[in-house]
């Protein structure tokens, strides 16, 4: 929790709360559906909810805008996110029963009022979002084939609506098709040594190729 703070020190009291509980109900719900690996609950500050929150440092979302979650899992990165910004509605998204049913009692424990949680694949969501945010589900041409047609046109953010994706390593094969996309070394914003190769990379939706 003290990370959280050092690099958001304006969260309120509420939202303190809920980041302190993130930590007991993941411990619990993944003894009985594994979500989350032995080793990452431990660190699950850091290597999920601050590794989530990187997004934040790139792109705050404004109230009323929506933001899809593609292959949540346990609800990285949607949930830290729909604690920061409460009044921005999220959509998380997975194909697995199990995790869904995770992220459910998740978002009961913690509150939240704005996080809508659907099993399912992402081609069959239907609506359009300001921003789509993953975390490394897939290399970038298949994901930006999965989402296609999903990314609202009009944008409320100064930032173009677009793709704000988690990744690590050398991205250079995967992102050579992309004139347009930027990415942002998390290393430049977190000093843990965690986040030494992990990136967000945004890719506009109007991108050229």
């Amino acid at each position: 929790m003290k990370l959280l703070v050092k690099y958001f020190p304006d969260l309120d009291d509420n939202q303190i709360k809920q980041f302190e509980k993130i930590s007991e109900v993941y411990k619990d719900w993944n003894q009985k559906i594994n979500v989350v690996s032995r080793k990452d609950i431990d660190e699950i500050y850091i290597r999920h909810v601050l590794h989530s929150m990187g997004i934040a440092k790139i792109q705050a979302f404004l109230p009323g805008s929506k933001v899809l979650d593609v292959g949540t899992g346990g609800g990285f990165p949607g949930i830290p996110l729909a604690i920061l910004f409460p009044e921005t509605e999220f959509t998380l998204v997975d194909s697995i029963g199990k995790k869904i049913k995770v992220v459910e009692e998740v978002v009961e424990e913690l509150g939240l009022q704005n996080v809508k949680a659907i099993n399912d694949r992402v081609e069959n969501i239907s609506g359009e979002f300001d921003f789509i945010v993953s975390r490394a589900v897939a290399v970038m041409p298949s994901f930006v084939h999965w989402v296609k047609g999903k990314i609202a046109k009009r944008s409320l953010h100064e930032r173009k609506n677009g793709i704000l994706y988690l990744k690590g390593g050398d991205l250079s094969d995967e992102l050579e098709l992309y004139r347009t996309v930027e990415v942002f070394e998390l290393s430049d914003i977190f000093e843990e040594e965690f986040f030494d190769t992990k990136k967000v990379v945004y890719l506009p939706m109007k991108y050229k190729g």
